[in-house]
């Protein structure tokens, strides 16, 4: 006789009896997981050994989101697809022991764009390389103390400084050293880590066919302390962080001039800097406001800058914050959220006085914040929004499977204009500073994003979305001031 495990679960009934003493506990958690939905066929010898694999598609059609200009047909106003594959394995002989190896393939497909990263904003290829690769040793639920040493994912906060990147095909790695401070039951944790970001290696500059190991930048280094509790305020997690970037050098730089058409060369990686941020960072407790949320982070920073190896190092000092809330009506059908926020960055309002005040936005995941047309950072930047987001559908017993529908507004004005426009990697400027610009009126223009989500089971998640980005009075003073638009739809495949 076959037995319903899920009908069993939902009368609440043990599957103890049921199974019978013969059952090893490794059955027994098996057949739960596969009831509770978190079976993972990949996981052998009781957990020690755990495979992983991402297949991940996106198909993106892009017009007018560089150059905004209808009259003219840019390689960027195309369609392409963009595939990532990762393979990883975790390997735990004992508790406090972890060992992770994960490897990257990516490509972009049938872009008229070159295929070196980052020139005229393409993704590129990326033939199988080392994303990851590290030791984890510790557990903090045992021993206060642990360390992790390696290649590996750094991710803060909401990642507005310190982040994966997941959306960009490649992501985001370092060559890191983490150490983490957790005292059991005090409801808070220290982390201190030095790292180096990995850059991707093309081993030419034509269409980077060829394979070559991607290293991380020996002239870029970041190191910082982060805190977090959720026992210092109950109703919120609240963070503090120090952080240190000295980056000697503008390298690396990519081009593609050897191409026919020629390409012109990617903006520099970033700028040479020695830039200490400081910042704060609280976030309400999920269920704890009955229906409200809110959040805030504001960052401080001061150090040098050297905007071009020809220029002289600038003093700087800078700042951002983002304060944000949002109510959950959470009687009503598919508990609609909307939410408000701000986002404001400064930039530097004058050349030549010797100082810089552009917000050096770090490591981020710009795509989740202001647009996901990417055409804004967190750096010379107003940004109030507006967004409403539904779940029509959502499995009560298995709640990652569901469906969302969500509606974001984004105004946006340049903090001055005599800085630039600075694209989602906080480098890339949509307009030359010349004196069109700084006469310009400071309203740049607004998006309106639509994203659908549908997740059918764990393993599959599918996205899709449509931006559209109305022109502002900036566009209009300084060129070609003609909106844009942007699809996609995304399958994510994950074990």
């Amino acid at each position: 006789m076959q037995l319903n495990w899920t009908v069993l679960a939902l009368l609440g009934w043990s599957t103890a009896p049921l199974l019978g003493a013969d059952v090893t506990e490794a059955e027994r958690k098996k057949i739960e997981a596969q009831m509770a939905g978190t079976y993972n066929p990949l996981s052998f010898f009781d957990g020690k050994l755990v495979f992983d694999v991402q297949e991940r598609l996106r198909f993106e059609f892009r017009e007018n989101n560089f150059d905004f200009n209808d009259a003219a047909d840019a390689v960027t106003d195309d369609a392409w697809l963009l595939q990532r594959v990762r393979l990883g394995v975790l390997y735990s002989p004992l508790d406090w022991l972890k060992v992770y190896v994960q490897g990257q393939d990516v490509w972009e497909i049938d872009s008229t764009r070159p295929d070196v990263p980052f020139v005229s904003g393409s993704e590129g290829n990326d033939f199988f390389d080392l994303r990851q690769a590290l030791v984890e040793v510790g557990d903090v639920k045992k021993f206060p103390v642990a360390a992790k040493i390696g290649r590996q994912e750094l991710s803060y906060g909401d990642e507005r400084l310190i982040g994966a990147f997941d959306w960009n095909n490649f992501g985001r790695s370092f060559d890191a050293f983490k150490v983490r401070y957790e005292p059991k039951r005090m409801g808070f944790w220290v982390d201190g880590f030095y790292s180096n970001v990995v850059t991707i290696e093309p081993r030419n500059q034509t269409e980077n066919w060829d394979w070559e190991f991607n290293q991380s930048n020996d002239a870029d280094h970041f190191l910082g302390l982060y805190t977090s509790s959720v026992s210092l305020i109950p109703i919120q997690t609240t963070e503090a962080y120090l952080l240190f970037r000295d980056k000697d050098g503008n390298e690396p730089l990519y081009s593609s001039t050897t191409t026919t058409p020629a390409f012109g060369p990617a903006p520099a990686y970033d700028v040479e800097q020695q830039v200490w941020t400081l910042g704060l960072r609280v976030k309400s407790t999920a269920g704890k406001l009955a229906g409200f949320d809110y959040d805030f982070e504001g960052a401080f920073q001061a150090g040098t800058v050297r905007p071009t190896p020809a220029s002289s190092a600038l003093d700087h000092k800078a700042f951002a914050l983002h304060a944000g809330g949002g109510y959950t009506f959470e009687e009503l059908w598919s508990r609609p959220r909307l939410g408000i926020e701000y986002n404001v960055a400064s930039g530097d309002e004058e050349v030549g006085d010797g100082d810089n005040e552009s917000f050096m936005n770090l490591f981020p995941t710009n795509h989740k914040f202001y647009g996901y047309m990417d055409v804004f950072a967190w750096k010379n930047l107003h940004n109030p929004a507006v967004q409403l987001k539904c779940t029509p559908w959502q499995d009560s017993l298995q709640p990652y499977r569901l469906l969302f529908v969500q509606l974001d507004y984004h105004l946006f004005w340049l903090y001055t204009n005599e800085d630039a426009w600075y694209r989602a990697n906080g480098v890339t400027a949509v307009r030359p500073v010349n004196a069109a610009a700084r006469n310009a009126d400071r309203f740049a223009g607004s998006e309106l994003d639509l994203t659908i989500g549908y997740n059918p089971t764990k393993w599959l998640k599918l996205l899709g979305g449509y931006s559209h980005f109305f022109a502002g009075d900036y566009l209009d003073d300084t060129g070609a001031g003609d909106d844009a638009d942007f699809v996609y739809v995304q399958s994510a495949l994950q074990f």
